[in-house]
């Protein structure tokens, strides 16, 4: 078979690559990788980073450009038959990282580099490889008895299995459910855009009228904006059912079994290698230091935020008492009741902002902002290969015109497209002989598409999740270490990785970033002062509710991975609605069914990891406060930050890095400031 997976040597070929391909060139690599492992470690006795560390490196990279389209491909373009043959490697590439981390020849041969003279010969990014490679083997297993090894392989063979089917099922689930709508009178509420996209599915689905679904730009309007009480609870239902046991497709796409098994699994894995419980064996790869460090914090910011949280709910249900004579608020009726009183308070709603926000406005202005702070130069590249019509491609210069990344941008929501935004690798940066690889990203999101004869038009809130991906970009392609492992993204600690990403929100708030990035798409006029008064006296308007609901999910997350009991099962709505008892102030119907989609920790990389966001948040508000002092255009100081956090990838701890941009550790003042909370 003439297979493009098996030749990826720069950009993946995407139109080439059927699902018969997958399978076929997944084996054929592995096969060949165990091979030259092996072959690495016969052909010497005393190892050093040339004879060994680095060929390993590049026989990780050629399995990863083979199975990196593959599984971008299974997120952004689903189907059947891609999904069987994603599904049927997904053993087998569990099996081989098994099978390497517990490879006891490989494994002395990597102590023998750390332990002998050749280490201190080694750079600092050489050095954290090896250091994470013998944290890796004693987490993947190598200490164990063979049985026990051999329970460890057939566990993350099993999770592996689970996790994805956990993901499929959610997307199933998303995409079985529509509604078709021809009495105009019941989308009441919903401004035009919504409207006009209700309009534009329905075509789609070839049917008269208008469609609502569950993407999250059909899904939020309803929720927001329709007068309809009985269609926002409608709509609610199925979304918060989705993938359980409750709702209008009950059973049939269930996650319930797989995230009991998963956490059991999970349990199982961590006790195998001497932890009490997976968010103990979670910390081992982050910054937090211990489990009463990470609940520590979560409740010192709950204990912050919970007293205006819950004047803030008491105020919509106040309003819609007085101004709608709602007597009982229920959960739909939460956003549709916020939203109003925010227009009653502030005179603004995030409708009123979106023609400030096209695609391309919104676009060219994040573009400015970076050439701002890091001299960078950002254009598109036509004719390059992509998966769908709609994606563009990017490439980054420096102010010596040298390309130091290029990313596909991939900006709208459709059917059988992975829900959320999201940044993936497709390549990384490394140095050999030909000279630097250029790193490339891929940034997803599921904003608003196009309708009618308009451009995409976006919500704030879609341009801060732009700002928020594309700082997760930098950070992968900025990168100036030469040794993949620990090059962009790779080998950050996890609950320093949304940094970068966090801290580029942050110029979405400043009237002199705005005037970069909004202008109206007819007239071309800026965002009118008053407009911009408005929306900053919003900025905070329920941030406390805000606040303590990402507090529940991290919460939530934490506990039902520490205090896991095998002889009690997983105990997933009893310990949630113990952490809502505690921390939240809306309590939802007992058909919600919200962990059944909380994709992030059962089939993400968040599990026992989801304060992540909240931990990262500290550091880049701290970090954005130092630019607030100096000027949020300051070239210096965005010089320093791209060289102290975005170039240096995993090579260093992230403490260290924070501390040498900022000149001390973070302080939570910054973040309580921002959310209005101090």
């Amino acid at each position: 078979m003439d297979n493009p997976l098996l030749k990826i040597k720069g950009l993946p070929p995407f139109t080439q690559i059927k699902p018969e391909h997958v399978l076929p060139a997944i084996e054929q690599i592995l096969d060949k990788s165990r091979r030259d492992v092996a072959a690495l470690l016969s052909a010497n006795d005393s190892y050093t980073w040339e004879n060994l560390i680095h060929p390993l490196e590049e026989i990780a990279e050629h399995l990863d450009r083979a199975w990196s389209p593959v599984s971008h491909l299974n997120a952004v373009l689903n189907s059947d038959a891609l999904r069987e043959a994603y599904n049927a490697c997904l053993p087998k590439l569990s099996h081989y990282a098994t099978e390497m981390g517990q490879n006891q020849d490989l494994f002395r041969a990597y102590q023998q580099i750390a332990e002998g003279p050749v280490y201190e010969t080694l750079d600092i990014a050489q050095k954290k490889i090896i250091d994470n490679a013998l944290r890796d083997f004693r987490l993947s297993g190598i200490d164990l008895a063979n049985k026990d090894k051999a329970r460890y392989k057939e566990i993350m063979e099993k999770l592996s299995a689970l996790t994805s089917l956990f993901s499929d099922n959610l997307l199933d689930a998303t995409n079985a459910w529509k509604k078709e709508i021809t009495d105009p009178a019941q989308l009441s509420g919903l401004p035009e855009s919504a409207l006009a996209m209700a309009k534009q599915i329905a075509e789609r689905e070839k049917v008269k009228g208008w469609v609502v679904n569950l993407e999250f730009p059909s899904y939020l309007p309803i929720m927001t904006y329709a007068d309809d009480r009985a269609l926002r609870q409608e709509v609610y239902t199925a979304y918060v059912t989705r993938a359980s046991d409750e709702g209008p497709h009950a059973g049939q796409w269930d996650n319930t079994p797989h995230m009991e098994a998963i956490l059991a699994l999970r349990h199982e894995t961590a006790q195998l290698l001497g932890f009490e419980n997976y968010s103990a064996y979670s910390l081992a790869t982050k910054m937090a230091t211990s489990a009463d460090q990470v609940l520590s914090f979560l409740k010192e910011l709950a204990g912050r935020s919970l007293p205006m949280a819950r004047q803030e709910l008491d105020e919509v249900r106040a309003f819609a008492k007085s101004e709608y004579q709602l007597d009982e608020l229920e959960a739909w009726d939460v956003p549709y009741f916020s939203e109003k009183l925010r227009q009653h308070k502030y005179a603004i709603t995030q409708e009123e902002l979106k023609p400030y926000f096209s695609v391309e406005n919104a676009l060219k202005g994040l573009f400015a902002v970076v050439e701002r702070l890091y001299g960078l130069s950002i254009s598109r590249l036509e004719g390059i290969e992509v998966w769908h019509e709609d994606v563009r491609f990017y490439e980054i210069r420096d102010h010596d015109g040298e390309v130091r990344g290029q990313f596909y941008l991939d900006l709208y929501a459709r059917p059988h497209k992975r829900g959320g935004a999201w940044m993936g690798d497709c390549i990384t940066r490394k140095r050999s002989a030909e000279g630097v690889q250029t790193p490339v990203a891929f940034l997803v999101c599921n904003f608003s598409p196009p309708v009618g004869n308009n451009p995409a038009l976006f919500t704030h809130d879609e341009v801060l999740t732009l700002f928020h991906e594309f700082g997760h970009g930098l950070h992968h392609m900025l990168t100036q270490v030469d040794h993949l492992s620990v090059a962009g993204i790779s080998g950050v600690p996890w609950d320093a990785v949304e940094l970068p990403s966090q801290f580029m929100e942050n110029w979405c708030w400043q009237r002199k970033a705005l005037d970069l990035i909004a202008s109206h798409y007819q007239t071309g006029e800026a965002l009118p002062e008053e407009t911009f008064q408005r929306m900053i006296a919003a900025k905070n308007f329920q941030s406390g509710m805000q606040m303590v609901r990402q507090l529940e999910f991290a919460i939530f997350d934490f506990r039902i991975h520490g205090e896991y009991d095998p002889k009690k099962g997983g105990r997933v709505y009893e310990i949630l609605d113990e952490v809502r008892k505690e921390v939240a102030v809306m309590h939802p119907p007992s058909f919600n069914r919200f962990p059944h989609s909380f994709s992030h920790i059962f089939a993400g990389g968040y599990a026992a990891g989801y304060y992540s966001y909240k931990w990262a948040e500290v550091l880049s508000a701290d970090a954005f406060s130092k630019f607030e002092e100096n000027g949020i255009f300051d070239r210096e100081t965005g010089l320093h930050f791209m060289t102290t956090i975005l170039e240096q990838g995993g090579s260093r701890e992230p403490m260290e890095l924070f501390v040498e941009f900022r000149g001390r550790e973070p302080s939570i003042d910054a973040l309580l400031k921002h959310s209005g909370l101090n």
